[in-house]
């Protein structure tokens, strides 16, 4: 069964969780990252993916429009409830792809439920604290509402007008990656999926920590791009005016989805 409602609202593991569908062909589902929602994390990417897949976003967890629940935030909850919509929208399998905090949610996906991947784009992730750029944890542990970038906060507000809501995000998104500890690497090991691991040379992670990540999932390739985090996918707080690499980036990626490996 293929989900007809082009956007709407699923039951979802006690939340009610936003979701949009866009376009038609084999089903895509995208993953944003943290502090963000679908268009803030792929507004760039989403019309591009959309003239050649069906493309499903979820607004996770207290994201968005998307409601809270009385627990913290983790990456194995996220990954619970993508699979629980990706149920509920009748999707058999999928390709799955996540940014950054959204890229740890698809290794988990792609971890406990390997027979719904299809194939797994994993861009701007990390599986280790050490993986992270010097200074990193010990600012987030740090870190209040101010420092969160202007784009997120106003995109936030804009569909919600709640700023105690806004910092309930926040603070459960710092929370998650202040207390983050290390994975084993057997989560890794265990994708069954083809997987694309990118990452950006100068991003929030390093590429040797990438290529580290590549070498373990079975089936991997790796993609380093010049940028920052999320500039080649266009992600609203590092889209650079004018750029290419969007489309770049989607042409590269569509040749791995319809590749034999």
């Amino acid at each position: 069964m293929q989900p007809t409602n082009p956007n709407g609202y699923a039951p979802v593991n006690g939340i009610s969780m936003y979701y949009e569908i866009h376009g038609k062909g084999q089903p895509l589902v995208l993953i944003h990252g943290g502090g963000s929602s679908i268009h803030t994390s792929f507004g760039t990417l989403l019309p591009l993916l959309a003239r050649y897949y069906q493309v499903i976003a979820m607004d996770l967890q207290a994201h968005g429009h998307t409601s809270d629940r009385d627990a913290p935030e983790s990456f194995d909850q996220d990954a619970e409830d993508v699979i629980a919509l990706m149920k509920y929208l009748g999707i058999p399998k999928a390709h799955v792809m996540g940014f950054s905090n959204g890229g740890n949610t698809a290794i988990m996906v792609a971890n406990k439920a390997s027979g719904l991947v299809d194939k797994l784009v994993v861009i701007s992730a990390f599986y280790k604290r050490e993986g992270m750029i010097p200074g990193f944890f010990e600012g987030m542990g740090q870190a209040t509402l101010e420092v969160m970038p202007e784009q997120l906060k106003s995109s936030y507000l804009a569909i919600n007008n709640d700023a105690k809501g806004l910092q309930n995000m926040f603070e459960k998104d710092r929370n998650r990656m202040a207390t983050f500890q290390d994975w084993p690497e057997d989560i890794l090991r265990s994708i069954q999926a083809p997987a694309l691991v990118v990452v950006a040379d100068r991003d929030v992670m390093t590429a040797e920590h990438t290529l580290q990540m590549a070498r373990l999932i079975p089936n991997a390739h790796l993609m380093i791009l010049p940028g920052t985090h999320g500039s080649f996918i266009g992600e609203i707080c590092s889209i650079v005016a004018g750029s290419k690499m969007p489309e770049l980036f989607v042409e590269m990626v569509r040749e791995f989805l319809v590749s034999e490996q």
